[in-house]
């Protein structure tokens, strides 16, 4: 029988084995896992652990969540669904063992978006970055308090962008928001995903299923949320007062209009700017303040404070024909 005999270097001679190397720590590590321990070290720091006491009909019950450092002299971004209801306090504990009361400082369940404040200072801020820059497949790491242990962390991809999450608020939608396969459990909401420089990309927001993660973006919209709240407590909107989805348009509208899509009204609420002014169910939205709008997304980003009180041109179609009316908006009470 043949023999087999394995070359090396061209050489049928067998190398006697040496004794194995122990590898330096930075070259056992790979790119991917170098990736995120850096995130982990640096922004690890920045992230708190919430623990929450809310008033309930049977008593006091707690809860908690994550926080993110978004100033030195105690500022934190977190969830609204973390501290709503939390009249009874907020407890921050962070990873170098310092633990401070904290209070609300404003909370947008439209968003689900809350600012709060600790009494401690010289917290270690993490950056902020941009969700725009965010393409599917790139590395994101997720850092929190799941299920109440302190300081975990979690990596995964960008599973998609441009979802939208429902709120419990009124039905609105919060838009683009990251899907993520890092794991996310209770307790993470409210903690920070980055990218894979450290940048804070999104606040966890909500668990959808094994394996998906939503995050409320960070991005200028958002921001200016997180303003409204540090300047205001609140963030104010636009109210029109329908209800309604998307609906392709008539073949003989789109072609005149040279668009697919408007804004099919399923109702309207009595009372409301959209009822006085003259909005019916079934009308379809063209345009607002000569702007189309396709969606309910896209009448909602037009609905900011400068339009409250303010009269918008109306473009619609009703039975076929196009119509212009006027609507006031009002200010969205929280």
């Amino acid at each position: 029988m043949a023999r087999l005999t394995l070359l090396q270097g061209g050489s049928a001679a067998q190398q006697p084995a040496g004794p194995s190397r122990e590898l330096p720590d930075d070259e056992a590590l790979d790119a991917y896992s170098r990736a995120v321990t850096t995130v982990a070290e640096r922004l690890g720091p920045s992230v708190a652990n919430l623990r929450v006491e809310r008033r309930t009909r049977r008593g006091r019950a707690q809860g908690g969540g994550s926080g993110v450092v978004i100033a030195p002299d105690g500022y934190l971004l977190t969830s609204a669904h973390v501290v709503d209801g939390s009249g009874t306090g907020v407890r921050a504990s962070f990873p170098d063992g310092r633990s401070f009361d904290a209070e609300v400082v404003g909370s947008d369940p439209l968003s689900d978006l809350a600012v709060i404040r600790t009494a401690g200072g010289d917290l270690p801020s993490a950056e902020l970055g941009d969700a725009a820059d965010l393409r599917v497949g790139q590395l994101v790491v997720a850092i929190g308090n799941p299920l109440g242990f302190t300081g975990s962390v979690t990596a995964g991809v960008v599973s998609a962008l441009g979802r939208s999450l429902p709120t419990q608020a009124r039905g609105r939608l919060v838009e683009n928001v990251i899907q993520t396969d890092a794991a996310l459990n209770p307790g993470n909401s409210g903690g920070a995903l980055a990218d894979g420089l450290g940048r804070v990309v999104g606040i966890n927001t909500a668990v959808a299923g094994v394996g998906l993660g939503l995050a409320v973006p960070i991005d200028p919209a958002t921001l200016r949320i997180v303003s409204a709240l540090l300047a205001d407590g609140r963030v104010r909107r636009a109210y029109v007062g329908i209800a309604g989805g998307p609906r392709p348009l008539p073949p003989r509208a789109a072609r005149r209009l040279g668009r697919e899509a408007a804004i099919e009204v399923v109702e309207v609420v009595a009372g409301s700017p959209a009822d006085r002014a003259g909005i019916r169910a079934e009308d379809l939205i063209l345009e607002v303040d000569g702007q189309a709008v396709a969606d309910v997304s896209s009448l909602q980003r037009l609905m900011g404070p400068e339009r409250i009180g303010t009269p918008l041109a109306m473009r619609i179609v009703r039975n076929g024909s196009e119509l212009d009316l006027e609507l006031v908006p009002s200010e969205l009470e929280g």
